[in-house]
C-alpha cells in the first residue's frame, strides 16, 4: 500500500502565490473602506447604508471589511445552468471552465464576403447556430450589438434570436432594468412558468461597474433587479491599465476586485445567496495605439491572477480569452488566441467568455470563433493532464511488443488510444501529398468553410409552437427597421 501519495489529476498552474493573494483582497478592501465607490442610485445607497456601509456626500459609499466578509460568506460558490430543454448543462463550480463568445461588438465579418460591417439580428441568430454546432462552445453571447432594429432595442432582439437558434445557456445583457425584465419575461415564456424557469434557467446576465470605482445607476437596477429574483448575475469592471486603472497589474487587480466587490456586498445585502459572479476584463492601455487591448499577454496574466483572487474568496469568477487584436482571423489572432485560451483555461476560470473577438473588440467574427474552438479542444486537452494508473502505466503492454515490436494490434492500444489522444477536426495532419490533392487548403480555408457549413445546415432543437407563440407575444420583435449607424463605440454597453 503506498502512502502520503501525492497525484495531480490536471496540469497544474499558478501566477500568485496564497500570500499575495491575500495582500490582493486586503488592499482592495481598504480601497472600499478608506475610498470607497460611487453608487449613482439611491436605493442601492440606502440598502447599503442599511446593511453598515457608510455613506459620505450622497454618492460615495464606503464599505467596511466586516460588511465585504459577511456577503463573502452568503455569496454562492456554485450553481447550476441549463439547457432551453431543461438538462443541466454547466455547473458553475471551482476549477470547472467554460468557454463561449462575447458581446456588444458594433461590427462583423460577413461570413460570406469576409467584409467587416454593421452587426445586424441575423448575424446574433447565425452566432448562436454556430455556438450550438461546436463542441467547445459551452453558453452563448451574439458577438455583436444589432444595428438594425428600433434604438435602444438591440437587446431584446438579441436575445430573441438567440433563444429560438440554441439550446445552450445564454448570457444576456441590457440597456436598461425595462429591458432586463422583459428578457426575464421571455425566459419565462419559453419555459411556460415562471416556476419552470426558476426550477431550471437557462439565462445568466451581465452587467459592469464603470472603472475606476463607478456604479451607474443603470448597472445598479438590474444588479438589484436581479438579486430579487435570484437570477444568476455577472457584474465585472473592464478597467484598462494606465487609463481607468493604475499601471502596475498588481494596482489593476486590486481596483478591479473593489469594483466586482462593491457589486457583491450589495447583492447579497438584497438577498443572501443570490448568484453572482465576480471577475473583468482586465488589461492595458497600449501608449501607441491608445487602444484597450484584447491581445496583450498582461490580458491573459492579470484574468488568471484574478481567478485565483476569487477562487480564494469562494467566488465564481468570469474570465476572458480567444480574442485578439487583429483585423481579421489571421496568424496573429491565431497566436494571441491560443496564449489567452491556454492560459485562462489553465487557471479555471469558470466562465470564459470573448471567444470570436477580432479588432480590440470592435468586430464580431465566427472565423475566429470556430478556429478558437479547435484551440479550445487543444487546451482542454492539455488541462486535462496525464493519467497515471496501473492501465496507463503499460507495463504488460510494453512487454507483450518487446515480443511483437509494434503496438498497433494490441488490445490494450484498442481500449487506450481515443481515451488517450486528442484528434483534431480543423487542424491538418495529413500527408504533403494528400494535402496537395485534398486542394491545399490552410487552415483559414477551412475555417470559412465550416462557418458556411454551420449556418447553413445546423439547427438546434426548436422551440415547440405553443413556446414560440409566447415568446412573439412576450418578445414584441415586430418589423425590423433599416441599418442604423455604424454602432456604438464603446467596448461594452454602460453597466
Amino acid at each position: 500500500m503506498r502512502v502520503n501519495l501525492q497525484q495531480n489529476a490536471t496540469v497544474q498552474f499558478r501566477v500568485l502565490s496564497d500570500d499575495q493573494c491575500e495582500q490582493v483582497v486586503l488592499a482592495a478592501m481598504e480601497v472600499l473602506e478608506r475610498v470607497g465607490a460611487d453608487f449613482h442610485e439611491p436605493a442601492a445607497v440606502g440598502i447599503l447604508k442599511r446593511a453598515g456601509a457608510i455613506v459620505a456626500d450622497g454618492t460615495r459609499v464606503r464599505i467596511p471589511p466586516g460588511l465585504v466578509e459577511q456577503a463573502l460568506h452568503s455569496a454562492p460558490s456554485r450553481f447550476t445552468l441549463f439547457k432551453r430543454t431543461g438538462e443541466p448543462f454547466i455547473k458553475v463550480e471551482p476549477h470547472r471552465a467554460y468557454f463561449g463568445p462575447g458581446p456588444t461588438c458594433p461590427n462583423f465579418t460577413d461570413p460570406d464576403t469576409g467584409q467587416r460591417r454593421p452587426f445586424v439580428k441575423q448575424d446574433a441568430a447565425w452566432t448562436a447556430r454556430v455556438c450550438a454546432a461546436l463542441p467547445n462552445i459551452d453558453y452563448v453571447m451574439s458577438l455583436g450589438s444589432i444595428n438594425d432594429v428600433p434604438p435602444g432595442k438591440a437587446d431584446v432582439h438579441e436575445f430573441d434570436a438567440m433563444a429560438r437558434e440554441t439550446t445552450k445557456p445564454i448570457m444576456s445583457w441590457s440597456f436598461s432594468r425595462e429591458s432586463l425584465v422583459q428578457i426575464h419575461e421571455m425566459c419565462v415564456a419559453v419555459k411556460g412558468s415562471e416556476g419552470a424557469y426558476a426550477e431550471a434557467p437557462f439565462m445568466i446576465f451581465y452587467a459592469e461597474p464603470s472603472s475606476p470605482l463607478k456604479h451607474t445607476s443603470e448597472a445598479l437596477q438590474k444588479l438589484m433587479y436581479c438579486a430579487e429574483h435570484r437570477i444568476p448575475i455577472v457584474y465585472t469592471p473592464c478597467p484598462i491599465g494606465g487609463a481607468t486603472a493604475p499601471a502596475t497589474l498588481a494596482g489593476i487587480l486590486v481596483q478591479n476586485l473593489a469594483e466586482t466587490l462593491g457589486g457583491v456586498v450589495l447583492s447579497q445585502a438584497i438577498q443572501p445567496g443570490a448568484p453572482i459572479v465576480v471577475g473583468g476584463v482586465v488589461s492595458i492601455f497600449d501608449m501607441r495605439t491608445t487602444i484597450l487591448s484584447y491581445g496583450a499577454p498582461e490580458l491573459s496574466l492579470l484574468s488568471a491572477a484574478a481567478t485565483e483572487v476569487a477562487r480564494r474568496l469562494g467566488l465564481p469568477m468570469f474570465s476572458t480569452a480567444g480574442c485578439t487584436d487583429s483585423k481579421c482571423a489571421d496568424e496573429q489572432a491565431a497566436i494571441e488566441g491560443s496564449v489567452s485560451i491556454l492560459i485562462a483555461a489553465m487557471s479555471g476560470a469558470n466562465l470564459i467568455h470573448d471567444v470570436g473577438f477580432i479588432e480590440s473588440a470592435m468586430t464580431g467574427s465566427l472565423d475566429q470563433l470556430v478556429m478558437c474552438d479547435e484551440i479550445i479542444g487543444m487546451a482542454r486537452r492539455v488541462t486535462r493532464g496525464i493519467r497515471v494508473d496501473e492501465e496507463a502505466l503499460a507495463v504488460e503492454a510494453i512487454a507483450e511488443a518487446a515480443e511483437t515490436r509494434q503496438y498497433l494490434d494490441l488490445d490494450h492500444t484498442a481500449a487506450n488510444f481515443r481515451r488517450e489522444f486528442w484528434f483534431p477536426r480543423l487542424m491538418d495532419r495529413s500527408r504533403y501529398g494528400e494535402w496537395v490533392e485534398g486542394g491545399r487548403k490552410t487552415l483559414a480555408d477551412r475555417v470559412r468553410q465550416t462557418v458556411r457549413r454551420l449556418i447553413a445546415e445546423h439547427r438546434a432543437a426548436p422551440l415547440d409552437s405553443e413556446a414560440a407563440a409566447r415568446l412573439d407575444a412576450s418578445a414584441g420583435a415586430g418589423a425590423k427597421r433599416g441599418p442604423t449607424t455604424e454602432g456604438r463605440r464603446r467596448r461594452r454597453v454602460t453597466s
